[in-house]
């Protein structure tokens, strides 16, 4: 991707269909032998690699747009092999869709953006408290019951995939299982409201525990895919590194809010209207002192390195500490390349804002840090290369499209 920057961002976008509320549908629709219709789904890389692996399975998958239609009636329990399970962490919680259909399943372990480690022993935890049994064979993670029975199952640490995959494999299970201290993001929430609508009895109990009754079978649906609130937050920070003004829409405020926090605290300003979100990052000038992410209702870690992009170019020191991932500074090298002055020892990253940015040749290592790289080229003085360019199309539907919409200078080079 070439980028040609200082220009500040402005104009109006609509945001895409949420990645990570996608993906965990996608994977529950093999619980019913029938169809599952998605409006606003993403055509994103991770999209396209879960729907193969269902259609690797039996699925028939076809697009009209941005609906991805779904017909798993002759869906069969294959062995999802490496090629397939290591083009992205989220094919996990396929486990417990299978098993909760199937009774058995078998996955190479998953693979996805190096962004430090992230165990999967919660997922075969709770797995094996609803009955399943798990081993490992030539590499494949093997799981099989003879029945999947309700039981409580308390996570250690608050994680999205790990609660999806125990509401996945309860849903069909006989009787009622409780999930405690279960994660609280939209993501999981969405999922709960997809399940729900084809048949499934989830319920809350509190913020952070879910009760689940056991049904017999679940039902054909169309649902709508959410707003992605990372492409928000990222488009945001697009319009704050270039001191730009940017109006989106199709956002879900309450989802966004720690984010916002954090926005109007540089100096940015916001406002609603006519259910847009309109910003101003004109006056976007101050340090932040200290910034951690946290689980929802938390600062997302997906925007912990765009907002290291932006806080490169605001004067004074910032500080950021990661608290969800060991390695998610991976962005820092790009843009430390690119004149930021950013130090990083652990989990913390010290920021000394306000030197200007200049162009480079930078390569993107994971998702979130490649759009990060390229907020930088936007906000820097010359020519941007951003290399490997596929992890950002792993959630970005049309990063390119979208800025060079808001008056951005960038292109992707196909050209090998």
């Amino acid at each position: 991707m070439r980028i040609w920057g200082g220009r500040p961002l402005e104009g109006s976008l609509r945001v895409q269909g949420s990645k990570n509320a996608a993906l965990p549908m996608i994977a529950a629709s093999v619980l019913h032998n029938g169809k599952t219709v998605l409006h606003n789904c993403p055509r994103i890389a991770d999209v396209d690699y879960m729907t193969d692996i269902l259609k690797m399975l039996g699925t028939k998958a076809w697009w009209e747009g941005n609906t991805l239609f779904l017909d798993c009636s002759q869906v069969f329990c294959g062995r999802i092999h490496k090629a397939y399970a290591q083009k992205m962490r989220s094919s996990i919680v396929l486990l417990g869709a299978l098993v909760g259909r199937f009774k058995k399943a078998a996955i190479a372990h998953p693979g996805g953006c190096v962004i430090g480690p992230r165990p999967i022993d919660m997922h075969l935890e709770v797995l094996r408290a609803l009955g399943t049994e798990i081993s490992e064979e030539d590499g494949m993670i093997c799981a099989k019951c003879r029945e999947l029975k309700g039981a409580s199952y308390r996570y250690r640490i608050r994680s999205v995939g790990a609660t999806q995959q125990g509401i996945l494999a309860a849903v069909l299970a006989k009787g009622t299982t409780r999930l405690l201290h279960c994660s609280s993001e939209p993501e999981v929430q969405w999922l709960i409201r997809f399940l729900n609508k084809r048949g499934a009895d989830i319920v809350w109990e509190n913020e952070e525990d879910i009760c689940i009754h056991g049904v017999n079978c679940l039902e054909d649906v169309e649902f709508e895919i959410p707003p992605d609130r990372i492409v928000a937050g990222t488009y945001l920070c697009a319009g704050a590194i270039t001191r730009g003004r940017v109006t989106l829409e199709n956002v879900i405020l309450e989802e966004i809010e720690a984010f916002l926090d954090v926005y109007q605290k540089m100096g940015g300003q916001y406002e609603v209207n006519s259910g847009k979100l309109v910003t101003d990052s004109r006056r976007v000038e101050l340090a932040i002192p200290y910034l951690e992410t946290e689980v929802y209702p938390g600062f997302p870690t997906d925007l912990q390195s765009p907002m290291m992009a932006v806080l490169a170019t605001v004067p004074g020191r910032s500080h950021i500490r990661e608290t969800i991932f060991e390695d998610r500074f991976k962005a820092a090298q790009g843009l430390q390349k690119m004149g930021a002055s950013i130090y990083i020892e652990g989990r913390d990253a010290w920021i000394e804002g306000g030197s200007p940015l200049h162009g480079a040749r930078v390569q993107a290592c994971e998702l979130r840090g490649g759009a990060a790289l390229v907020l930088a080229g936007l906000a820097a003085q010359g020519e941007t290369i951003v290399e490997n360019c596929e992890y950002i199309e792993r959630g970005y539907e049309h990063i390119c499209k979208d800025l060079f919409a808001l008056g951005g200078i960038l292109e992707r080079d196909t050209g090998r």
